[in-house]
């Protein structure tokens, strides 16, 4: 009886305070949960959850995945509850679950929770049963001053793993495929044939290049990017092997590609979206979601893309690329989707901080970006702006970027006038969240003016 009222009492704080937050026109993600949390550390354990609990965890690519199979589920009549906001560490779910569960019944009205969960909270947040799936997108060099090594947080994740929980592995990444030789338990893997777009070996160095079994150097017939691809090692049995749920006939030109018999389409023409569409693909199938549902969700009501908004500057189109700090492979993505587009480019770059959960700058992560590819004639002028424009400079001079292509603004409100006097062609902003928003208010305070 005591613990039923300590939960009531928990979920009331948390919708009590989450009410005060938006009286004044605060987000309130993450302190309702927290005091929740502080006057009940347990009460996550005490809620009656959906049948299907569905978490996806890794070092990228977890947004973009969560909003993809929210949009098919919900596509197909589901009620689904997930983490909008992009918030994925303990207040934050903790917040969003109360939000969402009865204050007396502690039942959670929803047919599916779904979560895009930081790879270090797993076993924090929920008590072993409560997961049902969880899906791993990747392990790759993330946030190096929190996280340190790779293998350091394959560790949290996998030594919480309990027998209850149906493992989706993106096994072109052999660090997860680890797991495959360990876990006794339900796995189903996804992964990517070979494409036309792979490299056979690489100008910067990867994060996992030995097998895990006998250490020896593992063989790639192709690259997809970074240390994901097709392998084997040439020793022992260590592999990708058979890949149950296999992207084939990429083609980012057209933005399609295969599973089995069915053709998708990509909401956005990117190599990452191949893996975030077939990651969708392959949950929704597990739950049992009707084929052709899933086809409609994916194909005819295509999800607008979460990141990668197109708006305009004197009829010159800016497309804005959200880009990951601290991840060397995440900065690649968008490096790489900027030197494939044809004609005259312009690119901004620059962050306001490094980090919004920690104050410390590392900045160690900027040597790691292949920063090189920007070595294009094509590429007109790079814009540099944000607090950490001349430490992103210093990188850019090493990468053999040319001082006449380099453009530091000093104030952002000079951003726009500078680019329309001193550049030419498509406008690719490859900023963090904050300043993504910031450059928006100034496009929408152009719009304004025009109106006026």
């Amino acid at each position: 009886m005591v613990i039923r009222m300590r939960t009531t009492l928990a979920i009331m704080i948390c919708k009590f305070v989450t009410f005060i937050c938006h009286l004044f026109k605060k987000n309130g993600t993450v302190y309702p949960g927290e005091r929740a949390i502080k006057f009940f550390p347990k009460v996550l354990g005490k809620i009656d959850y959906p049948e299907y609990v569905v978490v996806v965890t890794g070092s990228s690519g977890k947004g973009s995945s969560v909003s993809m199979i929210a949009h098919i589920l919900e596509n197909t009549g589901k009620k689904v509850i997930w983490n909008k906001s992009g918030s994925n560490i303990l207040n934050a779910i903790s917040t969003l679950v109360l939000n969402n569960t009865s204050t007396f019944s502690h039942k959670m009205n929803a047919d599916v929770l779904l979560l895009e969960m930081d790879e270090r909270f797993i076993k924090e947040t929920f008590a072993p049963g409560t997961i049902t799936h969880l899906c791993i997108t990747n392990i790759t060099r993330d946030q190096p001053a929190r996280n340190a090594h790779p293998l350091m947080v394959f560790d949290s994740i996998t030594e919480n793993l309990d027998e209850n929980i149906h493992l989706v592995l993106n096994v072109d990444d052999p660090v997860l495929n680890r797991i495959k030789y360990a876990y006794r338990n339900e796995i189903t893997t996804f992964g990517i044939a070979k494409t036309k777009y792979d490299a056979k070996s690489l100008s910067y160095p990867v994060d996992f290049a030995y097998c895990p079994a006998c250490h020896t150097k593992l063989e790639y017939s192709s690259y997809h990017y970074g240390h994901l691809g097709v392998y084997n090692c040439p020793r022992c049995s260590f592999s990708r092997g058979k890949v149950e749920y296999e992207a084939e006939a990429v083609d980012l030109d057209k933005g399609t590609f295969k599973i089995q018999e069915d053709e998708l389409k990509l909401n956005k023409k990117v190599f990452f979206a191949v893996y975030y569409t077939t990651l969708a693909y392959t949950i929704c199938n597990l739950l049992d979601i009707d084929r052709e549902k899933i086809l409609e969700g994916i194909n005819e009501k295509m999800m607008e893309t979460k990141r990668g908004k197109t708006y305009s500057l004197d009829n010159r189109e800016i497309e804005m690329l959200e880009s990951k700090n601290e991840n060397a492979l995440s900065y690649l993505q968008s490096l790489n989707y900027i030197k494939m587009q044809k004609g005259k480019k312009t690119v901004v770059m620059g962050f306001e901080n490094v980090s919004r959960r920690y104050s410390y700058n590392d900045l160690s992560w900027l040597w790691d970006v292949d920063f090189e590819v920007l070595n294009d004639e094509q590429i007109d002028k790079i814009f540099l702006i944000g607090r950490f424009k001349y430490d992103v400079t210093v990188r850019l001079e090493y990468a053999g970027i040319k001082d006449d292509k380099i453009v530091l603004v000093d104030e952002l409100e000079n951003l726009l006038g500078s680019i329309k006097e001193n550049s030419k062609g498509k406008i690719f902003t490859m900023v963090c969240f904050d300043m993504t928003e910031a450059i928006t208010n100034l496009l929408k305070e152009v719009d304004d003016e025009k109106g006026n």
